[in-house]
């Protein structure tokens, strides 16, 4: 049989079951053969199931800013390991030429909309007037022609002349009309449209050179590194007069008033947690535990290793965690009241997978007897069947043991009962 694990101190008393009353010399000499064991007495306690897993640290909010144009680094304000506050001016990059740029930009726009503004407040622009005039020329042309011909139309009813001066008289009178009726649609289209269209140009010259404008300025602002968080500086790559290349990291901050453990877990021991769920952390160079709590359960499994993603957060005041350290996590998912329990020490696994304890009797024969078992924390584990409260089971002394052996126990500070 194979040890399940190995022995932890668990809060059992190890008692030493009786002796015989009878001390002869040949009892004495039988106990000296017997090899000496060490017993817990089966109880009933309470149990929890915890998840355990090991994960890295991370911090809850982290930066990493990338200048959106490519320009030498004029000056920094903050080094490595200085604290900063969100908005808070990091570093400027060199933006003469860009302070230009947006001094032109806004000539332009100045301009444009000193066109748009006298565009907008002109009734009547110089083309209209023009139609106008040529409309009104053209009805008085017309007006005219209606006059000679009617003196005409009367003077051939009296004979006074003849029907071709009439006809040619008639014809100009048409040719006046069409030229007042293209005027005049010439003078409806412009009212209606032109004026319109003229508008819609300046309104459009003024918004590409107020887009332009505003281009220059984001540009401008772009040599303006600041931080989008509170946090610490973790990094900086460049030094003052270096390039800093549009796109690259110029500085990295972390957020560390909180740290967030991710760990992975099966899929069937994250079906337990939710959202809120206490958890320790175990960090090196930290004797207490830390408190944390679960922030976040994946939706998806790790396509990977098929496990779930899990973040354990947990406060850090002081900045004692350590963003990349290794940490070991337990979580408690069900706390199980009134158990029978044993020492994961008293539990054995034979070369089938059968679990299996050694019940010391009052005799001091030592039984093999299989067991179910459910839960294993803190150096016990939940017996589900197979003892019952106030069996004795050897703690110590079980590995290797044949079945009805002869044993001496012994009591936890190693004497003889």
């Amino acid at each position: 049989m194979h040890r399940l694990q190995t022995l932890y101190s668990a809060p059992f008393l190890v008692v030493a079951l009786s002796l015989t009353a009878c001390h002869s010399s040949a009892s004495l000499n039988d106990s000296t053969s017997t090899p000496s064991v060490k017993v817990a007495t089966v109880s009933t306690q309470s149990i929890d199931e915890v998840v355990h897993a090991q994960g890295i640290l991370y911090p809850i909010h982290q930066a990493s800013i990338s200048p959106k144009v490519s320009s030498p680094v004029e000056r920094f304000f903050v080094n490595r390991g200085a604290r900063v506050h969100k908005g808070q001016l990091l570093a400027i990059l060199a933006n003469k030429d860009l302070q230009a740029g947006v001094v032109s930009a806004h000539g332009a726009y100045d301009q444009a909309q000193a066109n748009y503004a006298s565009t907008t407040s002109s009734t009547l622009p110089e083309e209209i007037q023009t139609a106008e005039v040529a409309a009104k020329n053209a009805k008085s042309d017309l007006d005219n022609q209606q006059r000679v011909y009617d003196s005409e139309a009367n003077l051939y009813k009296q004979g006074a002349i003849a029907r071709k001066q009439l006809d040619a008289t008639a014809v100009a009178l048409t040719a006046a009309k069409n030229a007042w009726q293209t005027a005049q649609k010439h003078l409806d289209n412009l009212q209606q449209s032109g004026a319109k269209q003229q508008q819609q140009a300046a309104r459009g010259q003024l918004e590409a050179a107020q887009g332009q404008f505003l281009n220059a300025q984001a540009q401008l602002a772009y040599t303006q590194i600041r931080s989008p968080i509170d946090g610490s500086v973790a990094d900086r790559s460049v030094w003052p007069g270096d390039i800093a290349p549009a796109g690259t990291p110029l500085f990295i901050i972390m957020d560390v008033s909180q740290v967030v453990l991710r760990i992975h877990i099966p899929q069937a021991r994250a079906a337990q947690l939710h959202l809120g769920d206490a958890a320790t952390l175990q960090v090196p160079g930290i004797d207490d535990g830390v408190a944390a709590k679960v922030s976040i359960i994946s939706p998806a499994l790790d396509p990977n290793s098929t496990t779930v993603e899990v973040w354990l957060a947990a406060n850090n005041p002081d900045g004692k965690l350590a963003p990349g350290t290794s940490v070991g996590a337990s979580i408690v998912v069900r706390k199980l009241p009134n158990v029978i329990v044993v020492p994961e020490s008293a539990v054995l696994v034979n070369e089938q997978g059968q679990a299996r304890v050694m019940v010391v009797g009052s005799d001091n024969v030592a039984h093999d007897r299989p067991v179910v078992t459910g839960i294993q924390n803190n150096g016990i584990i939940q017996v589900l069947s197979g003892v019952q409260a106030g069996d004795h089971v050897i703690a110590s002394g079980n590995f290797g043991l044949p079945d009805k052996s002869k044993v001496t126990p012994e009591s936890s500070s190693g004497g003889t009962e």
